[in-house]
């Protein structure tokens, strides 16, 4: 019998999807075992492709929604409900992600989770009771205000107004009204995916750290900072809630605070909630050898990135199994993570050549690779 292996990657991104490599990894794998089990787990870590991942993981589907951009105009999301049909997976970049503004349009005082808000609600109605929320890669710095009102909430001004969208208009926030709530929230639970633990206000704070990358210039951040401080003191006051400096209140410009104070939301690591949906660790119980990777490793992936999570949820299971790991590129450090679970690490890029021929060479580099490290351990 041949041997049996399990393939766990995370998506080399613009190149391939997690469960395109797992294919390429087969395609080199039985060049060298004709008779070779692969067992193909598809990775995310909690940001992009972590709903493709769980549908491709368990078998299952994807819907297509038109939703409020971060911007106030319609754009098409994307969100997934499971195989066992009552979990909702949801990646907030879909409806209000970065790749939704340009550098001419990005701004951090008018960009809105509404549309994140609008995934959430479509997938309550349709019945779904739990939801896996990924959170990175936001265009917005509105503490989920958005979000929160597309589920009901309201925020109103001293003269009662409801506020404008975006994180430029929360200072002027008085009062947080609740009546219009959808009644079947609070039988939601919401697992929220994310690896931030930045606080929602101050130096290390959502504006602070993160709006810059969003548009916003130093002005800017002392105004959507002030502004967060304002609403989280109305939350506090009105919604008993504190959620200045929980940690990951800060990540996606605030969303993460948003959540926990609107919604039945707990956090964890992007990786640990998919190692338990993927149900890895069982598969791993049948598997003669590991095989993770990812685009981009460096020192940073043992800090909860896709391929550190396999490696040791492999080692869990058996301290002796190989854990190998493939990359696009091999970055500064890497021979730190010998000492986190991984036994080998090796690039797929064969030489010299520009990054769109790579990114088009993806799956053949990722197939004669792991037909030369097959090779190797027969």
């Amino acid at each position: 019998m041949g041997k049996v292996f399990l393939l766990a990657p995370d998506s080399f991104k613009e190149s391939m999807t997690a469960k395109e490599v797992c294919e390429a990894m087969e395609t080199g794998i039985k060049r060298a075992i004709p008779d070779a089990e692969c067992i193909h787990v598809p990775m995310a870590d909690g940001g992009e492709g972590t709903v493709q991942s769980l549908i491709d993981a368990t078998g299952g589907a994807m819907i297509e929604k038109e939703v409020t951009g971060p911007l106030g105009t319609p754009v098409l999301a994307r969100y997934g409900i499971l195989g066992d049909g009552k979990t909702g997976v949801i990646e907030m970049a879909s409806a209000s992600g970065i790749h939704h503004v340009t550098k001419e349009t990005k701004n951090p005082l008018i960009t809105t989770t509404l549309g994140t808000g609008e995934l959430i609600r479509d997938c309550i109605e349709r019945g779904i009771t739990d939801i896996i929320l990924g959170i990175g890669g936001s265009a917005t710095n509105d503490g989920g205000a958005g979000m929160a009102r597309a589920l009901g909430y309201q925020f109103l001004d001293k003269h009662g107004n409801e506020l404008p969208l975006g994180g430029g208009f929360l200072g002027e926030l008085e009062r947080i009204d609740a009546r219009n709530v959808m009644p079947q929230l609070q039988d939601v639970k919401i697992l929220v995916a994310s690896d931030v633990t930045n606080p929602l206000c101050g130096e290390h704070g959502a504006s602070a750290v993160f709006g810059p990358q969003k548009g916003a210039t130093p002005e800017m951040i002392k105004v959507l900072d002030s502004n967060l401080r304002q609403y989280s003191s109305v939350v506090k006051e009105q919604l008993g809630i504190d959620m200045v400096d929980v940690p990951g209140a800060g990540a996606a410009g605030g969303l993460g605070g948003g959540l926990l104070a609107f919604t039945n939301a707990t956090m964890k690591k992007g990786i640990e909630i998919i190692i338990e949906y993927t149900q890895l660790k069982e598969k791993l119980k049948n598997a003669d050898y590991c095989i993770t990777g990812e685009g981009g490793i460096d020192f940073q992936t043992k800090f909860g990135k896709a391929p550190y999570g396999v490696a040791q949820a492999a080692k869990s299971v058996n301290r002796e199994m190989k854990v190998i790991a493939l990359a696009g590129y091999i970055g500064k450090d890497v021979e730190t993570l010998y000492d986190e679970g991984f036994d080998a690490i090796f690039g797929i890029v064969p030489g010299a050549a520009d990054i769109e021929t790579l990114l088009a060479q993806g799956k053949e580099n990722v197939a004669r690779t792991s037909e030369s490290i097959t090779r190797l351990l027969s």
